[in-house]
């Protein structure tokens, strides 16, 4: 197999026509994070059918896949935080989560949180 630039390999492309030209890309698959089995707690779970605010879901749907995590898993970290006094998210993530507001028009606030009712159906 020859290894050509680029400019090459399409010139070399042309000249070959019906044959196929094949070229290998490097391709960064993402670094493996192992946090050890000893580390890890034995939980039950539940399924539970709870009722939220439509868009606030749509950020939280937006920002577990972001997060590459299942919206159960982004929810209990931030209850968990919670429980504790702690922010769930770093500086980065606090931005991100302005933008996905911003996209599905989110306005409510910490202080919105007893002050909402459903719409008349």
């Amino acid at each position: 197999m020859q290894h050509l630039p680029f400019g090459r390999l399409h010139s070399v492309a042309n000249q070959l026509p019906g044959h196929f030209v094949v070229i290998y890309v490097p391709w960064y698959n993402g670094t493996i994070v192992n946090h050890g089995a000893a580390n890890m707690m034995e939980i039950e779970r539940v399924q539970t059918g709870i009722r939220i605010e439509k868009r606030l879901l749509k950020v939280l749907k937006a920002l577990a896949e972001l997060k590459d995590l299942s919206l159960g898993d982004l929810l209990e970290g931030i209850v968990l935080h919670a429980f504790e006094g702690k922010s769930a998210f770093s500086k980065e993530t606090l931005g991100q989560i302005v933008e996905l507001k911003k996209i599905y028009h989110l306005s409510l606030r910490a202080g919105s949180s007893h002050k909402l009712k459903d719409k008349a159906t």
